[in-house]
């Protein structure tokens, strides 16, 4: 199963009371990378071997993929070791402690910041003219760039088209106060019980909201490293959210299984819900008929449609053994053309902007949307205390969406804690 925004940052919780002893691991005493250090990729072709580790179905995937590149490269040898996302956090924290690391690694996004230490900068001629903000600051850790974007993950809206209609709706709603509308309006329709699906409680489930937050002008950190939980903007935001629980548009006791909310939306019991592009063909296997669906992208708030972007990034280790060949290996990978093909194989959507032009993705009805969420995303700050941060962020917002807590209350109960948990520098 292809690695989601969520998954990741789960994972992440699990390892992080390790990471302090990490930053002294990042690189070997004595070694030769200095050597080896490449700040510009030649012209030539790849050669040597060059390893990749790569995690669940990618990993799986990417061995018969490299064949292309390989082709391209006749005097290149590409070896990819695919590991369980379940064990991949543990076992990269390991090869690096003991310098025993691949020349490229697939990096989830919410994991840039824990190992940052380990990675090669971004060479400066390698062109990332093609990648938008939000992906490319993914891989980004103070400033530095030190990831490519190799796939992204976006939310964008998901609405049944056919109870849209009987609500007096025939076209997406175009800012969060025409969502809440639509919410309303389609709860009249015989046999929906909630308008929108949001979940109350559960794992990332604040994360899961944070289009409402980004699209509100939020921004979760300052440039000074702060945190900033405790402002208007993110009053607004909370309050946008909270209203659906206290509007009943959604419920505090929505069953949070894992496809659960599918289930919902296919019957019609909540015909509006945000999802990432997997949620395509999840409808398509509990039998949901799309052309009674459509997607769009996030309506606009106060300042901004912008959603949450994850995702994949590629890096170059720094004690790598064939960094030119690995950067190298990069560029085709990013390439817009490969792109397209990891697509078809993998499903996961490009991070090339280029790409998003092509036949392929370009006249898909229900992929046009992630096409225009992507040119406006935004991730949460790269530290590595976010996971921890995020979790105090859903059982805060459960308080507040139950009526445990004022939303003036639980925000300062988030700084508090946020301020308590740092950043980890």
């Amino acid at each position: 199963m292809r690695r989601s925004i969520s998954k990741i940052s789960i994972a992440a919780v699990t390892s992080i009371m390790l990471l302090a002893s990490l930053a002294g691991c990042g690189r070997t005493n004595g070694s030769s990378t200095d050597a080896n250090n490449v700040t510009t990729i030649d012209s030539g072709k790849a050669t040597g071997e060059v390893t990749v580790w790569a995690m669940g179905n990618e990993g799986d995937l990417l061995g018969d993929f490299v064949k292309g590149f390989e082709k391209e490269n006749p005097d290149v040898k590409v070896k990819v070791t695919a590991i369980p996302w379940a064990s991949a956090h543990d076992k990269i924290q390991t090869a690096i402690a003991a310098g025993k690391v691949p020349d490229v690694m697939q990096m989830g996004t919410t994991w840039m910041a824990d190992f940052s230490n380990a990675f090669s900068e971004v060479p400066e001629n390698f062109d990332l003219a093609d990648f938008s903000d939000g992906p490319l600051k993914t891989g980004q850790v103070n400033g530095v760039q030190l990831g490519v974007p190799w796939y992204v993950d976006s939310h964008v809206l998901y609405y049944r088209t056919d109870i849209a209609s009987k609500a007096g709706w025939n076209k997406p709603p175009e800012t969060l106060e025409e969502l809440q509308q639509m919410a309303k309006d389609v709860k009249s329709v015989e046999g929906v019980k909630n308008g929108m699906f949001i979940a109350a409680s559960g794992a990332d489930t604040w994360q899961g909201t944070l289009w409402a937050y980004f699209s509100d002008g939020v921004s979760l950190m300052n440039d000074q490293k702060k945190w900033t939980l405790d402002t208007p903007e993110m009053k607004e935001a909370t309050e946008y959210i909270d209203q659906f629980f206290k509007e009943g548009l959604s419920s505090t006791g929505f069953d949070a299984t894992p496809g659960v909310s599918i289930t919902q939306f296919v019957n019609g019991e909540t015909p509006i819900m945000t999802g990432g592009p997997t949620t395509i063909s999840q409808i398509a296997t509990q039998g949901g008929d799309p052309n009674t669906y459509a997607t769009a992208a996030i309506p606009k708030g106060s300042v901004s449609s912008t959603s949450f972007v994850g995702g994949a990034d590629f890096v170059v280790m720094d004690e790598a053994q064939n960094k030119q060949s690995a950067w190298k290996f990069i560029q085709w990978m990013t390439e817009p053309e490969t792109q397209v093909n990891w697509y078809q194989k993998a499903s996961v959507l490009p991070s090339s902007q280029k790409a998003w032009e092509s036949d392929t993705l370009a006249k898909d009805d229900k992929l046009k949307a992630y096409g225009t969420q992507l040119k406006s995303t935004s991730a949460p700050p790269a530290v590595v205390t976010w996971a921890q941060v995020s979790a105090a962020g859903d059982r805060i917002m459960e308080q507040i969406h139950k009526g445990q807590i004022s939303v003036d209350d639980g925000l300062k109960k988030l700084q508090a804690e946020a301020d308590s948990i740092g950043t980890g520098e």
